[in-house]
């Protein structure tokens, strides 16, 4: 792991060459309490973009994994969360890069396309469908159960179920509370419909939490959906289905 200083914030990323050749870069973004070696590295995504010749570059967001912790909501806005992902590109040199997150990745991934066209060839909105215009995603509770004295004071299972997440990727809970309250921006119909770059939705078909994939990239104008058969929010990372399509995307953008 490496680390850069984004505007004061120290950022942590991994930065990993292809099996053969120089390789297009692609930026990787990961959700709520995870990390970079949760969301893509020990799903295998890391290994398969390599192998198909990609250079990958994947960071912890602020507040998560290594990167600078944070315990003031208004330091977690998605927008500041993506401008740290420009900033990354700047810092490594590279004008622009595919760049694909997941879940609350995929939130601040649909801002840096709205925000810096310039510098998205292509996006990929992994675990977040529709809940990105029409409602925040992750249900209310979940601060609360980051603040919580045990995980079996939680009586929601949706948030305890994060709760025991983020302890077992050894996080600081009292950020990820931060970070929840901060970072649940959504985008107006118009907005969506100003991101210009090719870009591919992929939610699995049975995820709550992501709402329809379909209806979301209905409202993109160089978007298509990729429906992950009988997985949900937790299971559809790393699926084999999400592997091929986001690799089959990867060729035959522009």
């Amino acid at each position: 792991m490496q680390t850069f200083d984004s505007d004061g914030v120290p950022i942590a990323y991994l930065d990993v060459a292809p099996k053969e050749g120089a390789g297009e870069p692609i930026l990787l973004i990961h959700g709520f309490a995870s990390n970079h070696a949760v969301n893509w590295v020990n799903t295998s995504w890391v290994r398969s973009l390599t192998g198909a010749g990609r250079r990958v570059i994947a960071l912890d967001n602020r507040g998560h994994g290594r990167s600078g912790k944070l315990y003031a909501p208004e330091a977690y806005g998605s927008d500041l969360m993506a401008e740290d992902a420009r900033r990354l590109l700047d810092h490594l040199g590279l004008p622009r890069a595919d760049v694909m997150g997941y879940s609350m990745g995929a939130r601040i991934t649909a801002f840096l396309a709205l925000n810096h066209p310039d510098r998205v060839r292509s996006a990929v909105l992994g675990g977040l469908g529709i809940h990105l215009v029409e409602g925040r995603g992750l249900p209310a509770g979940i601060s609360e159960a980051m603040e919580a004295p045990s995980r079996d004071t939680v009586a929601d299972p949706t948030a305890r179920m994060f709760r025991v997440f983020a302890e077992s990727t050894g996080s600081d809970l009292r950020a990820l509370a931060a970070c929840m309250r901060g970072s649940r921006q959504t985008l107006s119909r118009a907005e969506v419909a100003q991101i210009e770059v090719p870009v591919l939705v992929a939610v699995g078909t049975t995820d709550t939490v992501a709402g329809s994939g379909p209806a979301l990239a209905a409202l993109i104008p160089e978007a298509k959906a990729l429906d992950i058969p009988n997985r949900d929010h937790n299971l559809a990372v790393g699926d084999k289905v999400h592997k091929a399509g986001v690799l089959e995307f990867l060729d035959g953008r522009p």
